[in-house]
């Protein structure tokens, strides 16, 4: 169940909007191997004048930062995946892959809440040590 937050730094149009963050569930369903249906995606866009990012891109209105809550437990070639395949799927959408950055925040699942249940105390419908 990762909450991902995409941040951006342009305006996009509701078509290439849905397209980036359709293209980050399905890396998240590839590498993660979650269920298609656990989505929590949310784009926020950010004029560039109040979102800094660093001085060498070449196309700063591109850099984008994506960060990732997900439970503890993932390997770190499932992490590694996770990295490739954003990294292939926004350069189809015109994203360099060098103004990708994704931060990954593990949380214990005893620190998640589901359905009123400590997320330890429920089956989650996946495995999570992938």
């Amino acid at each position: 169940m990762p909450v991902v937050h995409i941040e951006v730094r342009r305006q996009y149009s509701p078509a290439e909007e849905q397209a980036l963050i359709e293209s980050v569930h399905a890396a998240l369903v590839c590498s993660l191997q979650i269920p298609e249906h656990d989505r929590i995606v949310r784009l926020s866009v950010h004029p560039p004048e109040r979102f800094a990012c660093p001085t060498d891109k070449v196309q700063p209105e591109r850099f984008t930062l994506i960060s990732i809550d997900l439970f503890s437990g993932r390997s770190p070639a499932a992490k590694r995946k996770l990295y490739s395949e954003l990294a292939q799927r926004l350069a189809v959408l015109g994203i360099p892959p060098d103004h990708l950055l994704v931060r990954l925040r593990e949380i214990p699942r005893e620190d998640w809440g589901i359905k009123g249940l400590s997320a330890v105390d429920i089956d989650l419908g996946f495995e999570v040590e992938v």
